[in-house]
């Protein structure tokens, strides 16, 4: 067999494998439902299957986010001279390699202990088979950094170098690490501002602070085997899976139908369309970014046709591919409940009012600045909204299908993200038959590299707030707050400045697995409830996500509108202001997120 044809036929593999390991994460709860329906008892063991193989999804759809250039990154360096950006990718690329390189070498350290001491997962299969993805996992994304490095055969050797760092870190002595620390981490930090992936960031931290205590480096995977034990966390693939499915077929087309019969009438209502359908799609798809790279592409020229403004049209889809955060069923609501340790019931109930007027204030200034710019409106009938609203009756039912299944205890959190993706199957597949069958192994592919883009992220961050904890930094810092503020105003006020920082720096996932355990104490120390906190907290990502010079929606708008930065912050600055004052309100009036309480 050629080389070509091998390599074809291992992606087709891998493609395989991650539609695989979705298929059988999404059968098993339904079989789990089907059982205890019938029998009076569950599928023994298939919980804890179903655990494990979000390990498998999260590195299996790593490696094809690095076979796609997908991998999330901070920063793309594109800050430097156009003379400098090949060497500074050069660099990123070593460092990452090598971290990588650490992260797979690591990882086979813990599989051997597996091997040894593991115990069984569940049908008698031992752990260290779900376990031994990783340093396959870790091994693929490794020669595709280095593949990837740079269009030079230079550059690629360069990267490739970086697999050598493994066996000098590891002969070094203990007492080389006080000299290493510093200089290691600063070029840690400067290889994130040349573009490296943010899982080699928090990957490299840890490993680094890790060595330097003299704790086994093994700690940083086991961290990341540690994620898959969580019994909430298989729902984030599974409504990922669901949003995907839903936005290759037709649901966008209707949904957008049944809003426009409905409130295109009213002045700027076409704003206000685009804001609601926006803000529905980004709960489903479990990112924000999914929304804007799907849908901006038919919602923009819609405005523009509208007579909106470039700087109105492109703002309001940049803004509103975030601002459903806070909405059922979102996955970040889902794992801040998780690592917060709060009620998921409590949060999404709190997070009903504060999210619905984020979207009224969003849609009404650009409702606003529309009909001053002279856009134009369509008169109402009564029978294409009727018409409409049949055509999308499925649809408009799925937001309160999953919260019945959620709220009503007739399944698990787990069990309604399969019911979801079921649903979602038969809508798109049967029902409408807008999905061929032949295109949903591309829908899938395209979703396991979006889970694992973001999954890889929250094993090694795991690894890293595991670091913190251990050093009592969370523990440092709330005597330092306790020592230095007094009101509770003015924590909550710094609190709002820190996390808009980090919503510009990090991703929502990451940020979740990282802070959180930071500032659910000092809260604490406050008095400030857990659930006002919970919506604080993801009201300010949401806005972090919009500013410069990192926010994430920022690069992702750019991206898919070909459109500079620099012009792109001037399009959204209107909106930021805006969200800036409901952050406020969140904050300050706790009765818009505890009074449903």
């Amino acid at each position: 067999m050629t080389r070509p044809a091998t390599a074809a036929l291992w992606l087709r593999l891998e493609d395989a494998l991650s539609i695989a390991v979705l298929g059988l994460m999404t059968a098993l709860p339904l079989a789990e439902v089907v059982m205890r329906e019938a029998l009076g008892t569950g599928l023994v063991g298939s919980i804890s299957i179903v655990q494990h193989l979000t390990l498998w999804v999260s590195f299996v759809g790593a490696a094809l986010a690095a076979r796609s250039g997908k991998l999330l990154a901070l920063a793309t360096g594109a800050f430097l001279p156009a003379a400098a950006r090949a060497g500074a990718s050069a660099v990123q690329s070593f460092v990452a390699v090598a971290v990588t390189t650490l992260l797979c070498w690591a990882s086979i350290e813990l599989v051997s202990i597996d091997r040894e001491f593991g115990d069984i997962a569940a049908w008698g299969i031992p752990i260290w088979i779900f376990s031994a993805i990783m340093p396959i996992g870790f091994a693929l994304i490794t020669v595709r950094l280095v593949w990837s490095a740079t269009p030079t055969a230079r550059g690629r050797a360069i990267a490739a170098l970086g697999c050598v760092v493994p066996l000098v870190f590891l002969l070094l002595p203990h007492s080389a690490s006080g000299a290493l620390l510093w200089p290691i981490g600063v070029l840690i930090v400067v290889s994130m501002l040349f573009g490296m992936p943010i899982y080699a960031v928090l990957g490299g931290a840890a490993l680094l602070l890790f060595w330097d205590e003299g704790t086994p480096i093994s700690a940083v995977p086991g961290e990341a085997y540690r994620m898959s034990t969580s019994p909430m966390l298989p729902a984030i693939p599974l409504f990922t899976l669901a949003g995907y499915i839903l936005a290759a077929g037709g649901s966008s087309q209707r949904l957008l139908r049944v809003f426009s019969a409905a409130v295109g009438w009213m002045p700027g209502g076409l704003a206000i369309v685009v804001t609601l359908v926006l803000a529905f799609f980004t709960p489903l798809t479990g990112a924000s970014g999914v929304t804007i790279l799907a849908m901006g592409g038919v919602l923009l020229p819609m405005l523009l046709k509208g007579r909106y403004t470039e700087a109105n049209a492109v703002g309001l889809v940049t803004v509103s591919g975030s601002i459903g955060v806070m909405l059922p069923p979102s996955l970040p609501v889902i794992l801040y409940a998780y690592y917060a340790e709060i009620d998921l019931e409590d949060l999404f109930i709190a997070g009903i009012v504060p999210g619905i007027v984020l979207v009224v204030a969003v849609a009404a200034w650009a409702a606003w600045r529309g009909v001053a710019g002279g856009a134009t409106r369509t008169p109402f009938n009564g029978r294409e909204y009727l018409a409409a609203l049949w055509d999308a009756k499925l649809e408009v039912l799925l937001p309160f299908v999953v919260m019945f299944g959620i709220f009503g205890g007739y399944a698990t959190l787990v069990e309604t993200a399969a019911l979801t993706v079921l649903y979602a199957l038969v809508l798109e597949c049967l029902v409408f038959k807008e999905l061929p069958w032949r295109d949903l192994v591309r829908v899938s592919v395209d979703s396991a590299a979006m889970i694992g883009g973001f999954m890889i992220i929250l094993g090694v961050a795991l690894g890293f707030t595991n670091y913190l904890i251990i050093a009592q930094v969370p523990m440092h810092i709330l005597d330092w707050v306790r020592g230095t503020i007094e009101s509770p105003l003015t924590f909550l006020l710094l609190l709002n400045l820190f996390l808009v920082f980090v919503g510009a720096l990090m991703d929502i996932y990451s940020a979740i697995i990282v802070i959180v355990p930071l500032i659910v104490p000092m809260a604490s120390a406050f008095g400030i409830h857990p659930a006002h906190l919970g919506i604080i907290f993801l009201a300010n990502m949401q806005l972090g996500y919009l500013m410069p010079p990192m926010g994430e929606n920022l690069f992702l708008s750019a991206y898919r509108f070909n459109m500079p930065l620099a012009r792109l912050y001037g399009y959204v600055s209107p909106f930021v202001v805006i969200i800036a004052i409901v952050v406020l309100l969140i904050t300050y009036v706790p009765a818009l997120t505890l009074w449903l309480l």
